[in-house]
């Protein structure tokens, strides 16, 4: 493989190797393989676009030469060991200042590359003296196996480097999260009070409502202001949840819920809305499955509210709630015949303030939250596009054990 030097230089800057010490472990292993070797020297030698930096030697100290001037690079692009027995007689060194005089008067030579795993060739591995001699099959073999000890070496560091800077990064993420939970819990204690008291003044109106002569002889409208009081049972019971929820990091009241009484509760509270717009809601057979019920309602009523809320004009809502196993979960569709999501944003309209079209009031957040309790439950969330040409929103939950 052919590399530039722009892969060499990122690669040495990925290693670190000319900007962190040699440390004991690379001077260990030039320090064995000069033993190994019977040689006086020995160096790790990194060479870059105009240098030869020496990390780490034995037998004398580390120095910095130019490229042209370094053994190593004449030899950089071979990928086997190179061993020269008299280096003065080698046309590739003879006229080397190391060989002849200038810097040194090296006589043998030998290296091995030191090789990424990508393929890149840092530098080499080198032993030398100033006296003529070779090496047998075992110091070739050891030389090529220490090459790749310091490979090992700096890679090991480089993952550990890498490993520091995610455990960092967690570290502050949770720093984070612990803040936004917080301040989590200081915003959902603020509009759970703030919504209690109207809740409370609704509730308290309907139960002396539902004592007045005229309520109480009067079957239709004694029944309708007892759903009222019970739709509010149910939201005081939504902040509850909702409030403790936020307070106790997510801890959710899971049991068999029957997800048939879940729908029927949401459609009676929306029976109004459905009234008004004529809309025709289809429940197949549900199952029953494991969730917070209070928070299963909220789902159900952020995706049934949303189905009449994007209707489309002229077009009288039509809506079906079904369930199908796939697996250990439930995926609960709720399908419509309004405009509909289109397949590039459907995905993002589960994001917080995320809104399918600006002609329909709203906040965004409905699905972001029906997101987040489903995915507390441990499911997930999608949409596609319904048989009738609009919306198919659906949440998988764990099935019955």
């Amino acid at each position: 493989m052919t590399q530039t030097v722009g892969d060499v230089t990122r690669e040495i800057e990925r290693y670190a190797v000319l900007s962190t010490p040699a440390g004991d472990e690379l001077q260990d292993l030039v320090e064995l393989v000069a033993q190994v070797c019977e040689v006086p020297s020995a160096a790790i030698n990194i060479v870059t676009r105009d240098q030869q930096h020496q990390i780490a030697t034995a037998g004398f100290d580390p120095a910095v030469c130019r490229r042209e001037d370094s053994m190593c690079a004449a030899v950089i692009a071979e990928r086997e060991p190179v061993v020269v027995p008299d280096a003065s007689i080698d046309e590739r060194f003879a006229a080397n200042p190391f060989v002849s005089g200038p810097i040194g008067n090296v006589r043998f030579y030998a290296s091995a590359p030191l090789v990424t795993p990508d393929g890149t060739t840092l530098g080499r591995l080198c032993v030398f003296d100033d006296q003529p001699r070779d090496l047998n099959d075992n110091q070739r073999r050891a030389l090529v196996t220490l090459s790749r000890q310091v490979m090992d070496v700096l890679e090991l560091r480089y993952r550990s480097r890498e490993l520091q800077r995610s455990l960092d990064e967690l570290a502050a993420a949770r720093d984070e999260l612990r803040r936004s939970n917080h301040h989590l819990a200081l915003f959902a204690g603020q509009v759970s009070h703030d919504l209690r008291s109207p809740l409370t003044a609704i509730l308290a109106t309907t139960e002396l409502l539902a004592t007045e002569p005229a309520v109480e002889t009067d079957a239709d409208l004694h029944s309708m202001v007892g759903l009222v009081n019970q739709a509010g049972q149910r939201m005081n019971r939504m902040i509850e949840e909702m409030l403790g929820y936020a307070l106790e990091g997510g801890q959710l009241s899971v049991k068999e819920t029957p997800l048939e009484h879940v729908v029927s509760l949401v459609l009676t509270d929306l029976r109004p809305a459905i009234d008004q717009s004529r809309a025709e809601i289809v429940v197949a057979d549900l199952p029953v499955v494991l969730a917070d019920a209070d928070m299963l309602y909220s789902v159900v009523l952020n995706l049934l509210t949303n189905a009449l809320k994007f209707a489309r004009p002229g077009v009288v809502p039509r809506v079906e709630v079904s369930a199908e196993r796939t697996g250990d979960s439930w995926r609960v569709t709720v399908a419509d015949n309004g405009v509909g999501i289109p397949p590039e944003r459907r995905a993002e309209m589960f994001t917080l303030y995320a809104r399918a079209t600006d002609d329909v009031e709203g906040h965004g957040i409905g699905l972001s939250t029906t997101r987040r309790l489903v995915e507390a439950h441990g499911g997930r969330v999608g949409a596609d596009s319904s048989t009738a040409g609009g919306a198919a929103v659906w949440f998988e939950l764990p099935a019955q054990v």
